[in-house]
């Protein structure tokens, strides 16, 4: 019974530990929501060297219904790979100017959606229209 009663609070603190955790990026990623003004019209770039806490780990072209050779936004994770799709942090991007899907697909693919230094260069001079954070 002892066991149990000592799993049942590991259990306990490791899901507190993992919420916890999450509510902490999803309220530093948010003020760059809060914030956006500041990164509106700007090089990704820029806002990218301000986020020095948490770098994304993962990238997703998002491209609209009518027109699916081009990406109109892009989706940023802030996670442990193994995690996607359990409610993560999303920092969504919506570009100035739509560019070819055909670029971004070529990294995401060599290098399995991960963030790398190919996706900042590759990203670095696009314009920031909007931004957007949720969990």
């Amino acid at each position: 019974m002892k066991i149990i009663s000592k799993l049942t609070v590991l259990l306990l603190f490791a899901f507190s530990f993992k919420v916890h955790a999450q509510l902490d990026t999803l309220n530093y990623v948010k003020q760059f929501e809060t914030n956006k003004a500041q990164y509106i019209n700007k090089p990704f770039s820029y806002l990218l060297s301000q986020i020095t806490q948490i770098q994304p780990t993962s990238h997703w072209a998002d491209s609209p219904p009518q027109n699916k050779t081009i990406v109109k936004s892009s989706q940023f994770l802030f996670c442990n790979m193994k995690y996607i799709g359990n409610r993560v942090v999303v920092l969504t991007i919506i570009w100035q100017d739509p560019f070819p899907k055909s670029d971004v697909k070529y990294l995401q693919n060599k290098n399995g959606y991960y963030f790398t230094n190919e996706e900042k260069t590759f990203y670095a001079n696009k314009i920031v229209k909007d931004i957007l954070v949720y969990k």
